[in-house]
């Protein structure tokens, strides 16, 4: 009877071992002098939005996140795609400056801002689409294609209509890739001139106070059923300068906070990091 249960315990310790370990998802890498701050959720949860945020601090070339691995999935750019399709209209001269104007099409659109002759400081601060359509339609597929592709700017792809393909799911981007795009044009790297990149760079100022300069844009748009906001932009703090992208979703479309929730959570993790004093 010892034989049999001996045998016994050799037969199931042999079936053990020849059994595959349990396969765990892979750790999060993340270099030493990054961090990841799972307490950012609070400020999320605050305005019932799920999200990812990215921080790049330039100078000490350290990454700070939240939600590290959603970051790393790309989406529509959405409205934050008027950064690179402004530099592309003015670099290209299909747009003569800032006040460049164009006309309204008589179509009444929802928002009130969109319904009249608009110049290109207006429509990036309103962030009026047809504005922009128009501009890439006058630019033309391969106009885009090819600066897309000098921009490295996430996916590169731009086929389909030449005035919705960063509306739908043609190009994308991820957080992380609109980090890497912003660092290039905070540290004057885009193959541009410097007169395009300082017209752009003044368009895009969102708050201007003492020891903080934050220039920045919104994105609307949606992922499957959900409702997805961005802002995405860079600070300049003193000496320091630090590039950001917030990306925040929603299955509630009827969530009044959705829009404002994309900027305020960003102040709120500004707060918390120390580098926005009000």
């Amino acid at each position: 009877m010892l034989k049999y249960f001996a045998l016994l315990a050799l037969i199931i310790m042999a079936a053990a071992c020849n059994q595959k370990p349990t396969e765990l998802p892979p750790p999060v890498k993340i270099a030493a002098h990054d961090s990841i701050r799972p307490d950012f959720k609070k400020y999320y949860d605050a305005y019932k939005v799920d999200g990812c945020f990215v921080l790049f601090d330039v100078g000490k070339s350290s990454y700070i996140y939240y939600n590290k691995e959603d970051a790393t999935l790309a989406t529509s750019p959405a409205s934050t795609f008027k950064i690179p399709n402004t530099m592309i209209g003015l670099e290209t001269g299909v747009i003569k400056d800032e006040n460049y104007v164009m006309k309204c099409d008589g179509v009444k659109r929802w928002n009130e801002n969109w319904n009249q002759e608009t110049d290109l400081k207006m429509a990036y601060k309103n962030s009026t689409v047809w504005y922009y359509q128009e501009l890439a339609r006058r630019l033309g597929q391969q106009r885009i294609k090819e600066w897309v592709e000098k921009f490295n700017y996430g996916n590169m792809k731009t086929s389909g209509k030449v005035d919705e393909f960063w509306l739908n799911d043609t190009l994308k981007i991820s957080p992380v890739q609109q980090i890497d795009f912003l660092t290039k044009l905070a540290k004057n790297k885009l193959p541009l001139a410097k007169r395009t990149v300082d017209i752009t760079k003044n368009i895009m100022v969102a708050k201007d106070t003492t020891n903080f300069l934050m220039r920045a844009k919104t994105g609307w748009g949606a992922v499957g059923k959900k409702d997805m906001g961005w802002y995405v932009g860079y600070i300049e703090a003193g000496k320091d300068t630090f590039v950001f992208a917030n990306r925040i979703q929603t299955a509630d479309t009827t969530n009044e906070d959705f829009g404002k929730a994309r900027i305020d959570i960003c102040y709120s993790i500004f707060k918390d990091l120390g580098i926005y004093k009000q």
